[in-house]
């Protein structure tokens, strides 16, 4: 059956065509309906992670649910950086959190953490919730708006994967993306920068002083965003992370 089912899907255009059989496998959980279901939804073109109910990120899997950003391994590069300048119980917010992805890995990587995730996607809040449980707070809102106010001024790191993708761009996006996932969660507006610009003009305003922010971002609009954070006065890098091809901006609030 593995096979048969993985020709299917190597047919349907699947570059990872084995593995993938073996996922849908274990989600059909040996029920031939259920199963038969699962692979009629993948061969229709639905995301994977969308059709078994998780996305792999940083050794965790992650309930997402039809619409909700699906996490990339690109991502770690910010929980590295950020994991980096965290200790245990300090505040931290995960801004434009999608399905939880980088509060879950930070959570893990550094222990407990005083931690309020934030996202404008109500279907992304519901689902980052379920993920990251009692060990944090989940918000729904624009940006910094629903923060708790008990963290202005005082936040050691604040991590964000905010949406950077030019307008015109996502129509050349793989269908996966572009077709499933909501706009809000990849629209970056004109340039891509349009939220890193307001996270720059505000972020300054969470922070404590030395706190962080550490951002993602691709290679080549790295320099722009970085341009936007050191001209809201903080102290900037664009750190890489070639093996998941990933790209941040960290951008430091001076003491």
């Amino acid at each position: 059956m593995r096979d048969a089912l993985a020709a299917r899907l190597r047919a349907a255009g699947s570059i990872f065509a084995e593995d993938e059989a073996d996922l849908l496998l274990e989600a059909g959980d040996g029920e031939a309906v259920r199963l038969r279901a699962l692979v009629q939804r993948r061969l229709g073109g639905e995301p994977l992670e969308y059709v078994l109910g998780w996305a792999a990120f940083d050794g965790h899997r992650l309930r997402v649910t039809p619409g909700v950003f699906v996490p990339r391994a690109r991502t770690t590069v910010v929980v590295e950086q950020a994991a980096r300048r965290l200790r245990r119980y300090d505040r931290v917010v995960d801004l434009c959190c999608g399905a939880g992805a980088i509060s879950v890995a930070l959570l893990q990587r550094v222990g407990a953490l005083d931690l309020v995730a934030s996202d404008v996607d109500p279907a992304a809040v519901d689902v980052a919730a379920e993920n990251i449980g009692d060990r944090g707070i989940v918000v729904a809102g624009d940006l910094f708006a629903p923060l708790p106010d008990r963290f202005r001024g005082v936040v050691d790191v604040i991590a964000v994967n905010a949406p950077y993708v030019p307008t015109a761009s996502i129509a050349t996006m793989p269908s996966e993306a572009r077709d499933h996932e909501h706009r809000v969660a990849l629209d970056g507006g004109t340039d891509g920068l349009d939220l890193h610009r307001r996270i720059a003009a505000g972020a300054g305003e969470w922070l404590r002083p030395g706190g962080a922010l550490v951002i993602e971002v691709s290679t080549g609009q790295s320099e722009a965003s970085a341009a936007a954070f050191a001209a809201a006065g903080f102290q900037v890098s664009v750190e890489s992370d070639d093996e998941v091809d990933g790209t941040c901006v960290v951008a430091t609030r001076p003491a």
